[in-house]
């Protein structure tokens, strides 16, 4: 439950101080994450390093 809240504050935080190019930033964080995470041990992550 904590961890909805925090994406509502974060979302409310958006809309109310007109930040919206914060979520672009934030959206690619959590892709690079999600994406070291499913990869971590796995074959793929050399050729997904010679991308960044």
């Amino acid at each position: 439950m904590p961890r909805l809240t925090l994406l509502y504050e974060f979302w409310i935080f958006l809309i109310t101080q007109k930040k919206w190019w914060l979520l672009p930033i934030v959206l690619f964080l959590l892709f690079l994450s999600i994406l070291i995470v499913l990869t971590e041990g796995s074959a793929v992550w050399p050729f997904i390093y010679t991308l960044f």
